[in-house]
């Protein structure tokens, strides 16, 4: 679940108080509680946090992560289940799942002990040193309790892009990530590059304002305002490409939009790279407006590539709410 946790101080269901996350009852059987987390697409993983955000006397005092990568046909056995407060998995539900042996799915995390809710301890970050790749994972706590949040980070990997597909290269989906940037203020550029719309504000990459900025500000005969500083983000692209448009999206953000942009592209082998002066403007600057979704196609381009990486700088500060390249995979 995206956000953070919340606290109801006044919320309770008819099992107890309202908690914004997993909680199971207290365990009166033989076991532990556990559940099976699909993954949006096939990831190599390199750690967790585990938030127990608000669950001071009720966390799970440990867990353990157990992954496994499964085809159509495995996903296909899992059980139908609610997802009623109160609910718990019936004996034909536990036959059903006891197809895909999940017990003995590989261990990436070892039974290891959590701190409580508390603001100090809340957050418990884990490492994976795994080098597989996996799609789904089974969370075990030990032997119950409860879980605010749990975050898992990694590398995408997807399937090759088809070279004469028009796809967004840039696309968190599709495996672009975002390497580098100057100022995350209010949002993180990684979510410019989610799927689907932008939700609100903070689902966008939004930055402070600049200090820089002039006591009185002017504008050329363009209108591009004449300020001294920018800010910038660097995405590795899924796929080494051809740049066939752009979409620089600055829906909900009003009084807040950055006053104009430009992307720049480059094709290099290492990420270490991203810092030399071989950068080439793919998008001259563009005037950018309020709460709305600005469309580049091929024809206003400069270059269109073959890039790897490319670079958004926008002017003078502010918030973009998605960013989307389309191109072709290029060898």
């Amino acid at each position: 679940k995206d956000g953070e946790p919340e606290w109801k101080e006044d919320v309770f269901t008819e099992f107890g108080k309202w908690m914004d996350g997993w909680e199971t009852r207290r365990k009166r059987c033989a076991g532990h509680d556990w559940a099976i987390i699909g993954l949006n697409q096939p990831s190599i993983i390199r750690g967790f946090c585990a938030d127990t955000a608000y669950f001071t006397g009720n966390y799970a005092p440990r867990i353990s992560i157990q992954a496994a990568r499964l085809n159509e046909n495995d996903i296909k056995l899992f059980p139908k289940r609610c997802r009623k407060v109160g609910s718990a998995a019936t004996a034909q539900e536990f036959k059903e799942v006891s197809r895909l042996k999940t017990e003995n799915w590989e261990t990436i995390v070892p039974m290891t002990e959590l701190g409580s809710g508390y603001p100090e301890t809340r957050h418990n970050y884990i490492t994976s040193t795994s080098t597989s790749t996996w799609t789904h994972l089974r969370l075990n706590l030990f032997p119950d309790g409860g879980i605010a949040r749990l975050r898992v980070y990694g590398t995408i990997c997807c399937n090759p892009l088809n070279p004469d597909a028009l796809t967004d290269l840039v696309a968190q989906e599709n495996g672009g990530t975002c390497i580098d940037y100057s100022n995350a203020h209010y949002g993180h550029p990684k979510n410019i590059i989610r799927c689907g719309k932008g939700v609100n504000m903070a689902d966008g990459w939004e930055t402070a304002r600049r200090l820089d900025r002039p006591p009185i500000i002017e504008v050329d005969n363009s209108g591009i305002l004449q300020v001294p500083g920018n800010e910038w983000a660097v995405f590795k692209l899924a796929h080494v490409g051809l740049i066939d448009s752009i979409i620089i999206d600055t829906t909900h953000f009003k009084g807040n939009f950055p006053d104009n942009a430009k992307v720049e592209g480059i094709l290099i082998d290492s990420d270490d790279e991203i810092k030399n002066d071989r950068w080439k403007t793919v998008l001259s600057t563009k005037k950018l407006s309020a709460d709305k979704s600005h469309v580049y196609s091929s024809d206003v381009l400069d270059w269109n590539g073959p890039v790897s990486h490319v670079r958004l700088t926008i002017a003078p500060d502010g918030g973009i709410s998605r960013y989307r390249i389309f191109g072709y995979a290029h060898s």
